[in-house]
């Protein structure tokens, strides 16, 4: 976002975000390209079904790792994300700017912009029986502000440089004030997925605490059982708000190798399962799926880490000199077989942000230009350490291409392939220094202030460790200007400052591919979301 914690997800990581995050909402700006070689739908409300639903039944869902941790106050990657999903319910939810409330009834904003005011629904609870009121809300909030607790979310709740000021009114009733005017607040509200105070608050380090293997939750699943490396399973919370789920349960197989994935989901092993484009005519030639290309809002892109220890990517020419080495267009076909899949991506900004701006300085497809910056910069024989994540089929197709470019210019590449968990790992290490090159993915929702934790200097989900002082101004600028004419300038700004300084190289917007097995429906009420493949599991049935 997604640590890109943030509705943003990360390949592998964030899965941001982040999810934001982590944290994921989208609105306008989506691909809308025909798909030729693969009519797989593009339209996220599309499978309908008229089978009449029935209880009872099981869901399997691949997953490429472990989850990094079952706390929605620090999940960041995707597989964490997803799972939560199902066992968090979240205050609301955005879509195409469009709320759904789950937990909370209703969000009011003062007059002076100033003060937002939350109502939970009534009758709410925990997997465990106990209650769930505002006093969670509270706790969950006031906890994301405690420095010493470390989560990601901080500084979305930190404003004009103040904490925002949580306050119970009653125990349906939940205020916000704000030190200065925000438009970014309601989509910082959007990550948070309460957790119980009744099992964390005498909890030290909530992120490392036990009470996260056996997680309570408030969402339409609760957890059952886990077993590293193989599964996670949840079973059916009857007292879920929404509606007791039709699903007696949903398991999460953790799937590493994609081969050996695609042939289970054929198989009838597992029911839903992410596509690589190259895998897509074999699975739909079954004809058992529903196969469906969505956007997500998602950057996919080449980092370079600043931070390693021969400290070379801290020269912007270096940097620069790579990206004019690589092609945009030559990488779309190489890993995502066609622009039906991606699209050529310049901006740090994703299309479904406010004030998306793609014309910006880029650096593509000039090899003699990547050879004179290398040669101002004092740089020769130069070696790079590119970490790349085992069975993801565009990754590793993306970095020999990559490894053979850079090779044009007299860079030698050595690629360093790892299981997916242990490449996570390292990605979201803010002390890694053993690697230059790493590509990742992120998705961080409508609002772009959602990007400052990528991008400022000292926050935790600045893996590239890019510093520049003026964009760390701008972003505190952008989150606090309620015009929207002058905020539009401010943003456009820094996504050309953030472009011609190449902290990334973007390299494409891309879409999602889910394969769903057809025995299943309420695809359309469940609705696909990005990162998190669907919002709502409850709603899923087994066809009669």
């Amino acid at each position: 976002m997604v640590k890109q914690k943030s509705w943003f997800q990360w390949i592998g990581v964030f899965t941001l975000a982040l999810l934001m995050v982590v944290v994921t909402a989208c609105s306008s700006g989506s691909s809308t390209a025909n798909n030729t070689t693969a009519p797989a739908s593009t339209d996220a409300t599309a499978s309908t079904d008229s089978g009449q639903p029935k209880d009872g039944g099981s869901l399997i869902i691949a997953v490429a790792a472990d989850p990094q941790v079952l706390n929605p106050n620090y999940a960041g990657d995707r597989v964490s994300l997803t799972i939560d999903q199902a066992l968090y319910a979240p205050l609301f939810q955005v879509n195409k700017g469009k709320k759904t409330f789950y937990l909370a009834d209703s969000l009011d904003l003062s007059k002076d912009n100033l003060t937002y005011t939350l109502k939970l629904k009534k009758g709410l609870t925990w997997h465990d029986g106990e209650k769930l009121t505002a006093d969670d809300v509270v706790f969950t909030i006031n906890k994301i502000l405690d420095e010493s607790q470390h989560s990601f979310l901080r500084s979305s709740f930190v404003i004009g440089g103040k904490p925002v000021q949580v306050t119970k009114i009653n125990d349906t009733t939940i205020q916000f004030k704000l030190a200065q005017v925000s438009p970014a607040f309601e989509a910082a509200l959007v990550q948070v997925s309460p957790i119980p105070k009744h099992i964390f608050e005498n909890e030290a380090d909530i992120e490392k605490s036990t009470k996260n293997n056996n997680p309570i939750g408030s969402g339409p699943f609760k957890f059952k059982e886990y077993k590293t490396g193989e599964y996670i399973t949840l079973e059916r919370f009857d007292n879920y708000f929404g509606g007791k789920p039709h699903l007696d349960s949903v398991t999460y197989r953790i799937a590493k190798d994609t081969n050996a994935a695609n042939l289970a989901l054929q198989n009838g092993e597992i029911n839903v399962k992410y596509l690589d484009p190259q895998d897509v005519s074999t699975i739909q030639a079954t004809g058992n799926f529903d196969i469906q290309a969505y956007s997500e809002g998602r950057l996919a892109y080449l980092m370079f880490n600043e931070n390693s220890d021969t400290g070379v990517l801290n020269k912007k020419e270096v940097r620069q000199a790579i990206s004019y080495a690589l092609s945009r267009d030559e990488i779309i076909q190489v890993a995502y077989t066609s622009t039906d899949y991606a699209e050529p991506a310049r901006s740090p900004f994703t299309p479904d942000a406010l004030y998306f701006d793609n014309d910006v300085t880029t650096y593509d497809n000039n090899i003699e230009k990547a050879k004179q910056l290398l040669q101002q910069a004092g740089v020769s024989n130069l070696k790079l350490r590119f970490i790349v994540s085992s069975g993801n089929k565009s990754q590793e197709a993306q970095s020999l291409y990559i490894q053979q470019k850079l090779k044009e210019i007299g860079i030698d590449v050595e690629l360093q392939n790892m299981d997916s968990s242990a490449w996570s790992n390292k990605f979201v290490d803010p002390n890694a220094k053993d690697y230059e090159l790493a590509i990742s993915g992120y998705i961080m929702g409508y609002d772009p202030d959602a990007y400052r934790i990528l991008y400022t200097s000292n926050e935790s989900s600045n893996y590239t460790h890019y510093n520049n002082k003026k964009v760390d101004q701008l972003f505190v600028e952008g989150s606090a200007e309620a015009d929207t004419t002058k905020r539009a300038a401010i943003y456009k700004q820094l996504q050309e400052i953030i472009a011609a300084d190449a902290p990334i190289y973007p390299m494409a917007y891309t879409k999602t591919i889910v394969a769903i097995d057809k025995k299943y429906g309420g695809l359309d009420k469940a609705i696909l979301k990005p990162v998190v493949i669907f919002e709502d599991l409850s709603k899923i049935y087994l066809k009669q």
